[in-house]
């Protein structure tokens, strides 16, 4: 079958093909509730704090407002999208019905980028908190990231019931943790502490680098939402996923809005406050010691809050597995890897891909020496796959509104257009701000774009002339051919 005007061509696959690549259903609105907030949890346990380094308390305050409104356009839209269309492949789904096989690639492989990342900035948090806890040194980082990588991809494989049933579990410990965290530090609460960033000649100290903070810190104050987006890609292993995905996903965004802002406000609003947190590896394990001393109580606490890195570092791990599992079952990736195990029906060699590719990005910008922050670097990395993925997921959403806009969308989006249309601006800005912050960063974003450029020659020269119609596929084929009926 030839598809000339995207010079695509399909090969035919046998018919255990797919009886090879079969996944469970076993999720509810619960699990992919907890799969949507366990993925985005650590991002209040480590990684926004940098955006105080980047623009203050003020900067960072007013970036997470322009991000939520980002987010809310972003999941109204992909509740739409998820209910019309619920295929595993997520952004690449949505992608092939918008704008055909090339769009798909190119949006699925942006994704694809952020799924990898992502798992390597966690675990980064993790080693930087377990080595605080038990005193190792930095030397001994890459260990502990190893550990934590067989220990989670392990379970990942051991099939989707465990999987979610732990998903559930470790997320409601983190933010339950989240939840004594904020609880504690209202006493402690002195807006001093936010506002103790030394401010540039002519600025203040709610933004003491100015409009230019607000800009850099939008990236950062993105982690703080960063993966919600990753529902759909449990669409085949959902009982009723049309029903299930929109409720997941905006049940989740907002548990993640109000967790956002109290965590911004209490972490940086106690001692050490804004100016130390800036750099911390560990920024909740910090405010435990402010709250309780830095005694045992406090670590065993900062023991106990490792649980929101382990729930988004394991929940993500179970998103690229399932995103690298769906483009390789179509045949954009090398199909081998779409593979799943015999008796467990989970994508073991996705799984175990993904984390090799994410462990040799982390080791190796480590390498590079402390001059290059790991955590920080990796972030911006995963955000560019992130802003671009969701700039495409939301030209999909306009398109599928317009091209095919007779498609039972079981659930419809209260914003609409204007509402992605937002999206995608605030998307394509904080795309821009990733090239204006520190020249370090500018360095391994370009990186990104280079792995990104090579992914799409690999797609041009040899995969795009052997997909396989898998349901994504068959779907978007069907969709426009009875468009074009009389």
């Amino acid at each position: 079958m030839e598809q000339k005007d995207q010079g695509v061509a399909y090969d035919r696959v046998a018919d255990e093909y797919f009886a090879d690549r079969g996944l469970r259903r076993y999720a509810g609105v619960w699990s992919l509730w907890a799969l949507g907030v366990g993925a985005v949890i650590s991002g209040d346990f480590f990684g926004w704090n940098f955006g105080l380094a980047s623009g203050g308390f003020g900067g960072l305050l007013i970036a997470t407002l322009i991000i939520t409104v980002m987010y809310a356009g972003l999941c109204f839209s992909i509740a739409e999208m998820a209910a019309a269309l619920p295929h595993t492949g997520g952004a690449y789904s949505f992608a092939r019905s918008a704008m055909g096989p090339w769009g798909a690639y190119i949006t699925g492989l942006a994704e694809n980028m952020e799924y990898i990342l992502t798992p390597a900035v966690i675990v980064v948090g993790i080693g930087g908190y377990l080595g605080a806890i038990f005193g190792t040194a930095q030397s001994m980082e890459p260990v502990w990231w190893l550990a934590a990588y067989a220990a989670f991809v392990g379970l990942n494989v051991a099939g989707v019931e465990t999987t979610f049933r732990f998903t559930v579990l470790i997320t409601a410990l983190a933010l339950g943790i989240l939840v004594v965290f904020w609880v504690a530090a209202i006493p402690h609460f002195d807006l001093d502490w936010a506002l103790n960033i030394e401010p540039r000649a002519g600025q203040s100290r709610w933004l003491p680098y100015g409009g230019a903070g607000v800009l850099s810190a939008l990236p950062f104050a993105i982690w703080f939402f960063l993966a919600i987006e990753q529902l759909p890609l449990a669409a085949e292993e959902a009982h009723a996923p049309a029903r299930d995905l929109p409720r997941g996903l905006l049940y989740g965004l907002l548990t993640l809005t109000v967790a956002a802002f109290l965590t911004l406000f209490l972490n940086a609003g106690i001692a050490p406050g804004s100016a130390q947190l800036g750099s911390s590896a560990e920024p909740l394990f910090e405010g435990f010691q402010t709250i309780f001393g830095a005694g045992l109580e406090a670590k065993v606490l900062a023991l106990v809050a490792v649980t929101g890195l382990i729930a988004s570092f394991h929940s993500i791990i179970f998103a690229y597995g399932r995103q690298i599992f769906s483009l390789s079952r179509a045949g954009y990736f090398p199909r081998w890897l779409s593979r799943t195990h015999p008796r467990r029906k989970t994508p073991h060699i996705a799984l175990l891909v993904g984390a090799l590719l994410g462990y040799m990005v982390a080791y190796g910008i480590h390498a590079l020496g402390p001059e290059h922050p790991v955590g920080a670097v990796l972030l911006n990395m995963a955000v560019f796959g992130a802003v671009i993925a969701y700039a495409l997921q939301m030209v999909s959403y306009i398109l599928l509104r317009v091209r095919l806009p007779d498609i039972e969308r079981p659930y419809k989006s209260p914003l609409g257009v204007p509402g992605a249309v937002v999206a995608l601006l605030i998307a394509l800005v904080t795309l821009v701000a990733l090239f204006v912050t520190d020249p370090i960063y500018q360095k391994v974003v370009i990186a990104a774009a280079v792995w990104y450029g090579l992914g799409l020659l690999w797609f041009a020269v040899y995969a795009r002339r052997r997909l396989v119609l898998a349901p994504e596929e068959s779907f978007a084929l069907s969709a426009h051919d009875s468009r074009d009926e009389p």
